[in-house]
């Protein structure tokens, strides 16, 4: 470790954000102006300025101290409570000549747990008696008034002299005399013997006044080595997010909307307002402002943290448990830690010059010259560059700003190619009348990535309204607005319908596909004498497809839009139709009658169709008609057969031999007869059944229209 140009420690883990920081930051690259005569004068020792910070959009900010130091060096760097779990995760160390540098800092249980674990305990706040008692056996030396020595025994209460009936602590002492009792009230003064005990007290006592500041914890630097040497420690802490405005001049390109349609180019300016809410003062250092959406998150590293245990039996006797062994890997498989250390270093290092060298070949696109709206502040604006899959905006000045304090900064200043029109919005209530939007889409051609903010609109040579503006993309188009045009009055007209487009069967299915179709008719009156270009958003139907108008000019997840030109005191009108696809399988052979009939006379459904179904509503009456009079002759032969069993028990109690009993065998012999008849009925009416659906079945299945 001590062979290579630079050393560096990660500490805990060193989170994206830090490591892509310091792939960013400038150190391969000698500082330039100030920065370079700073750098080369050794700083006060202990204290590492703040040089560098870049203000993350995913509310965390990275810190870099840099700065020359001689010999062994202690730092020491306050943080909020809050904070300190992130600096743990992302504290990075870079001494090219620190033999072996550490860090401390204290728990957050350092306090009860380290007043608890001296040998004189004044976590609980304790009075005198109860420190006493905690300490018996302690040897002590009292003042009462003359001088006694002897060790504590324990404290014990006694009823005080007077009425009141207070008790008073008395020290029990045991003395080369014996036991003595003192009352603490007698007592001038007191030491304790034992010099461990004062060194625990004195250092209770530190802990208790240093732990006054609850809201801030400071974490030592060690770095011991020799030599002037250049040091950077760099971190990743909460902060507050910055937060970006912008201003767009439209000029005096014509009044109102006159030049609607056609490109103009207009003045754009970006602010950056960032928030200084640490206890460090910013003295000239370098801002970078990052526009991003990276994976950030909080760990709990700072507190201790316990695991729990199970508690085992004694080895000491019982048996051996079965166990199995897993095969071990060769030695030569497994990379020597200090080998995976220095690749991941000489990886950093190349990662630092790579970004470096394309930090410097990014070249700003030059601001134009100022309007007469805005004034220009191009000479203080910030740079603009890729950093990772993140935009990265540097302010080009150092910022100087003092603790709770806040700053707004330049951020872009060029233009950008702007059309300005009216935007109207058709979710709407319909019906209602309604203004469109003034609005204008406006081109990203300043070469830089905008972070989502608003906009303050000028037209005119003054103000117009307010606009909001998502994440841009440069070179992409957007449109925004700022107000309603009062000239102007729209209103919507919906109406849906359902329509039979086409009927099929085939293997005893009848397909049925139907047009979902919805209209919304747009309806815009101009009473201004100037013409104006309009685009009308027309709300997606989710699942529908547009057949009017054939082509729109632009389209969104939600809206479709279409550009019209509104005449001078005219009107315009847009229909948009949209049609959802419906199908409808049935299948025919399980139909009722009635249903295949009501088919048959939907006059929607074509002739051909209708014919079909129409002469398999006649063979359905058939088959139901054979099923329903072979039904009737089995229930006819039921009922002979339930008869011919009531008469049965009839004659078993009349008994054969009587005339009674003679007439139930006659009938039961003519009812014999019958049944015998009725089954060969059901016979036959079942084979016309059957053969009847099977002439509805095989019609059915064979039609193919």
């Amino acid at each position: 470790m001590k062979n290579l140009v630079s050393t560096i420690l990660l500490l805990c883990l060193a989170g994206g954000l830090s490591a892509q920081a310091i792939q960013d930051s400038p150190r391969t690259a000698p500082p330039t102006g100030s920065q370079q005569s700073l750098s080369q004068s050794a700083v006060p020792q202990g204290e590492l300025p703040l040089r560098r910070i870049s203000l993350f959009s995913s509310g965390v900010g990275y810190f870099e101290h840099a700065g020359t130091l001689a010999g062994s060096a202690e730092v020491k760097f306050p943080f909020k409570a809050a904070s300190v779990n992130d600096a743990l995760k992302s504290l990075v160390l870079n001494d090219p000549g620190a033999g072996s540098p550490s860090v401390s800092y204290p728990s957050e249980q350092t306090l009860l747990q380290t007043l608890r674990s001296l040998k004189i305990d004044l976590s609980n706040d304790p009075d005198t008696a109860a420190i006493l008692d905690s300490l018996r056996g302690a040897e002590i030396e009292i003042a009462a008034p003359n001088p006694i020595t002897g060790r504590i025994t324990g404290v014990e209460y006694r009823i005080a002299p007077g009425e009141t009936g207070a008790q008073e602590p008395w020290v029990s002492l045991f003395t080369s005399q014996g036991l003595r009792a003192v009352s603490l009230r007698e007592i001038n003064s007191l030491a304790f013997k034992d010099p461990q005990i004062n060194a625990d007290l004195t250092r209770a006592l530190d802990l208790i006044m240093a732990s006054r500041n609850s809201g801030s914890r400071d974490l030592s630097v060690s770095l011991p080595g020799s030599g002037s040497r250049r040091v950077t420690i760099s971190y990743v802490i909460p902060s507050p997010v910055w937060k970006v405005s912008y201003r767009l001049d439209l000029g005096n390109a014509g009044s109102g909307i006159a030049s609607a349609g056609n490109p103009v180019s207009a003045r754009f300016q970006g602010w950056a307002i960032v928030d200084n809410d640490g206890d460090t003062d910013w003295n000239e250092v370098e801002l970078s402002l990052v526009a991003g959406r990276p994976v950030s998150f909080i760990q709990n590293l700072y507190p201790p943290y316990y695991l729990s245990r199970p508690t085992l039996p004694l080895a000491i006797a019982g048996t051996a448990q079965a166990q199995t062994w897993d095969s071990a890997y060769a030695a030569e498989e497994y990379a020597p830690a200090d080998l995976e250390s220095n690749l991941l270093m000489r990886d950093m290092s190349t990662k630092s010059a790579r970004q470096s060298d394309m930090m410097e070949a990014a070249v700003p696109r030059p601001a134009p010259p100022p309007s007469a709206g805005l004034g220009s502040v191009a000479a203080a604006a910030a740079t603009g560059q890729a950093a990772g899959d993140q935009f990265e905006f540097t302010i080009q000045k150092p910022v100087t700003l003092n603790r709770r304090m806040s700053a707004m900064l330049p951020l872009v200043d060029g233009s950008m190619d702007v059309k300005k029109l009216l935007i109207f919005s058709g979710a709407g209530a319909p019906g209602r009348n309604v203004h469109p939007n003034l609005g204008a889409e406006i081109s990203n051609t300043t070469g830089m990535k905008l972070p989502a903010g608003p906009i303050t609109v000028y037209d005119g040579g003054t103000y117009a309204g307010d606009a909001l503006v998502e994440f841009l993309n440069d070179g992409e188009k957007r449109l925004i607005s700022w107000g309603e045009d009062l000239s102007v009055t729209g209103t919507t007209a919906a109406s849906s319908a359902r329509t039979l487009s086409a009927v099929s069967i085939s293997g005893g299915h009848m397909t049925i596909s139907r047009k979902q179709g919805y209209e919304k008719k747009y309806t815009l009156n101009n009473v201004s004498a100037e013409k104006k270009t309009l685009i009308v958003e027309h709300p997606i139907t989710s699942g529908a497809t547009l057949t009017e108008p054939v082509a729109f000019t632009g389209q969104t997840p939600t809206v479709y839009r279409f550009t019209r030109e509104l005449p001078a005191k005219g009107e315009l009108e847009l229909l948009v139709r949209e049609e959802i696809p419906l199908y409808e399988r049935i299948s025919l052979l399980p139909l009722r009658l009635d249903a295949l009939v009501s088919y048959a006379a939907n006059q929607e459904i074509p002739p051909s169709v209708r014919a079909s179904l129409q002469q398999a509503a006649e063979l359905k009456r058939k088959a139901d008609d054979a099923s329903k009079a072979r039904t009737e002759t089995e229930g006819r032969r039921a009922f002979l057969v339930s008869e011919q069993d009531r008469i049965r028990r009839n004659l078993e109690a009349a008994g054969n031999n009587t005339q009674q009993g003679q007439e139930y065998l006659k009938r039961m012999a003519s009812l014999d007869a019958d049944i015998d008849a009725q089954s060969s009925r059901i016979d036959d009416a079942t084979k016309a059944a059957e053969a009847a659906q099977k002439a509805y079945e095989d019609y059915l299945n064979g039609l193919e229209l």
